[in-house]
């Protein structure tokens, strides 16, 4: 029998009341409030933190607190990633952002998502992963949703809502956001 968090990674229904989930999440959100208690010399205890917290990359993301996330290990990150003050990640299932990409102020992704059904609504949940290439830019107070592929080297205009996939090397902005023209060198 496949336990919740098997259910929840992939992407099917699961209970979120499940102990081990409750308990994951506990610690996630202890871990972001210890990092967003830190301060600016504190940058050995941050990268500790953001290593216990991150499935992978937290030896060399560059955080601005405050930071926010369901579990953190559900996050794997590639070399050099940034977030901004107030970015929100629901990482219900696996978010995977690739290299040197960076998130403006209060960017929010998303991959938690509930039924339409609103019995089930009460007692059970599901997710859809996020992938983020690399070197892509995510300006501020955009929302990527769940099931969204960002190609590389892509940008994502500001307050954007994100709803669908966006290939390699365009802009795309807008709600929905859209692509609105190529990336040329």
């Amino acid at each position: 029998m496949r336990s919740e968090t098997e259910k929840m990674l992939a992407g099917e229904l699961y209970d979120p009341l499940d102990a081990d989930l409750v308990h994951a999440r506990d610690r996630a959100r202890d871990l972001c409030q210890d990092l967003n208690a830190t301060r600016e010399r504190d940058q050995e205890s941050r990268r500790r933190i953001l290593t216990e917290l991150f499935g992978r990359g937290g030896d060399s993301v560059w955080m601005q607190p405050p930071f926010f996330c369901d579990y953190g290990s559900n996050i794997l990150l590639g070399e050099r990633v940034f977030f901004n003050f107030q970015c929100v990640v629901l990482d219900v299932c696996r978010v995977t952002i690739g290299d040197f990409t960076l998130f403006g102020p209060a960017v929010q992704i998303y991959t938690a998502t509930h039924p339409m059904n609103a019995e089930l609504r009460r007692k059970q949940e599901f997710a859809k992963r996020v992938v983020i290439g690399s070197d892509v830019w995510v300006g501020g107070g955009a929302i990527i949703c769940p099931g969204v592929t960002i190609g590389s080297k892509a940008v994502i205009g500001a307050g954007s809502v994100v709803t669908r996939d966006i290939p390699d090397r365009v802009f795309a902005a807008g709600n929905p956001c859209r692509v609105i023209r190529e990336i040329t060198e």
